[in-house]
Parts: C-alpha cells; sequence; structure tokens
C-alpha cells in the first residue's frame, strides 16, 4: 500500500485540531430582557412598603381586614369618605397621617369604568319552608362599592328567597345579638397570633348551608383574600365584622342587608385541604375570639 503523501498528513494534522477547538469551545450565550411596551421590564409589580395598590374586586373593607386594620382608619389615612369608593390601580397608604377628605394617596390612577347602579326592584320577602324557616324581610343596601366587582364562578345567581333558619340559642355581646354560623364540630381553635388560626375552623358536608351570625350588611363578597377561599365579610356595627372563608357558593352580593340565621353561602374546601368553614370575628380590625360571641 502506497504511503500517504505529506500534504495529506498535514490536511488530517488540521483537520483534528480544528474539531478539537471546536469541541472545547462554548457557545456564547446572549442575555435578552423583555420589555412592556411602556419600556420597564415585564415583571409583576412589586408594591412600594407601607402601601397596597387596589386590584378589581378590593373594597375598603377587604384591604383592612387583609391588613388587620380598622376599616376606618384606612379611609381617614387616604381621605377616603364614605361609601369608601376606591378604583383598581389606585395606590392606598397603609400609615402615616390622616389625608385631606377626598384626596387620593399619591400617583396615577386610573379612571374608573362606569357604574351603572342595579335598577329598583321590590323589596324582596323570604319563603318561609315548612317547620325550619321564617318569613323575613332582607332589603338591600347600596352603601357598599368595589373596585370594579367583577363576578366569580363561585358566585350563585341572586336569590330572591334566602332560607332564615328560625330559633336556636342566641346571645348577646356588645348590643350585638350573635349565633352560630353553622351546625359542626369545631376542628381547630383560635389562635390570635398565628396567621391563619385567628377564627375558628368548622367542619361539615360539602354544599351545606352557612348562616350569618348576626344581622348586618355585606361588605365583601369575593376570591381575592389569599388563604381563604371564596370569602364573604359582613359589617355588624362600625366597629364589628364577621368572615365566612372557604365556601362553595356564595349566594348574598356586596351591599346586601342580611339577618341573623340568613343563609348566606354554602360550604366548601375553596382554599382549604378539607371541607370546613373558616370564621372569624373582629373589632375594629382586630381579630378577636369567636368562642367569646357563641352561644354555649
Amino acid at each position: 500500500m502506497r504511503s500517504c503523501p505529506r500534504s495529506c498528513l498535514l490536511l488530517i494534522v488540521a483537520l483534528a485540531v480544528l474539531l478539537l477547538a471546536a469541541c472545547s469551545t462554548e457557545p456564547r450565550v446572549v442575555a435578552v430582557r423583555r420589555f412592556s411596551p411602556y419600556g420597564t421590564p415585564t415583571s409583576r409589580v412589586t408594591e412600594r412598603p407601607g402601601y397596597y395598590r387596589v386590584v378589581a374586586g378590593d373594597t375598603l373593607y377587604s384591604i383592612a381586614f387583609r391588613h388587620q386594620m380598622d376599616y376606618r382608619e384606612l379611609a381617614r389615612i387616604n381621605g377616603i369618605g364614605p361609601p369608601y369608593t376606591i378604583y383598581p390601580g389606585q395606590e392606598l397608604r397603609l400609615h402615616g397621617a390622616p389625608a385631606a377628605l377626598a384626596q387620593t394617596a399619591p400617583g396615577r390612577v386610573p379612571r374608573p369604568a362606569p357604574i351603572t347602579p342595579p335598577p329598583a326592584a321590590a323589596t324582596p320577602t323570604v319563603v318561609a319552608a315548612p317547620g325550619a324557616v321564617a318569613a323575613v324581610t332582607a332589603p338591600v343596601s347600596s352603601s357598599v362599592t368595589s373596585a370594579n366587582t367583577v363576578a366569580t364562578s363561585a358566585s350563585a345567581p341572586a336569590r330572591a328567597n334566602t332560607a332564615v333558619i328560625s330559633g336556636g340559642p342566641t346571645r348577646s355581646v356588645d348590643g350585638i345579638v350573635w349565633r352560630w354560623p353553622v351546625h359542626g364540630p369545631v376542628l381547630a381553635g383560635f389562635e390570635a397570633d398565628e396567621p391563619g388560626r385567628q377564627g375558628l375552623d368548622i367542619g361539615g358536608r360539602m354544599g351545606q348551608p352557612v348562616y350569618a351570625a348576626a344581622s348586618g350588611v355585606v361588605v365583601y363578597s369575593g376570591s381575592g383574600l389569599v388563604g381563604y377561599g371564596e370569602l364573604i365579610i359582613i359589617k355588624h356595627s362600625d366597629s364589628y365584622l364577621s368572615a365566612y372563608g372557604h365556601n362553595s357558593v356564595r349566594l348574598v352580593k356586596e351591599g346586601e342587608n342580611v339577618v341573623a340565621g340568613q343563609e348566606i353561602a354554602e360550604m366548601g374546601n375553596s382554599g382549604a385541604p378539607r371541607v370546613e368553614l373558616h370564621f372569624e370575628i373582629r373589632k375594629d380590625g382586630k381579630p378577636l375570639n369567636p368562642l367569646d360571641f357563641m352561644p354555649k
């Protein structure tokens, strides 16, 4: 066999060197940063410390509830008067001296979408069911406004007739008559300093009726508070609120007046690992042990 010419050997060596160089060279990485049309990185907006940015579905009451504040103090700090109207994108201060009434926190606030008030309707009357329900009149109030309230799939169509349980034990505390919101065992008790335990977890079955623990007006009905699932908050006085979390269906809307014992939701496991009602009572924004208000 004829030996390979010198030029052939040189070619083979050159090819080998090129192959080794190709294997040892790392590909060049080009950093790519995506930007929004407004010139800022497309990342989640970070809230400034001490401020909260309103999102659709919020109410002043739900924001105060989230931060364990008295809603009146939150309103005073931001110069917001009744009916406490807020808008998506509005930035609210959580601390500081009270602002002048009707002023908004600094920053650009989008113009709110027009809100059409509901048409006037006849006052709904509850029809009594045999043996368990009393006829009760439940007028609707328009004193609560939310930030462009958006209906969710957990909201049932408005019911003209919602059941109200009659009889049963009650207890009067601070001029408010309280009753148990649901029939079932207490699965977890009140822990004042432990988030998520600042109320009672009461067991039951899926779809079981949840009742208003006292008469008042619905100031929040939605699912915007992390950890509470489908949540209803009722205002009973200037100081007292009660909250009902983890529902499967909400039967009342913001601004609706309810009476003690009126069915407001159906029990579920939204935001919870089991079927339960998370029930809280707050005075001036501070969580209190519901057992101190419930009949024995």
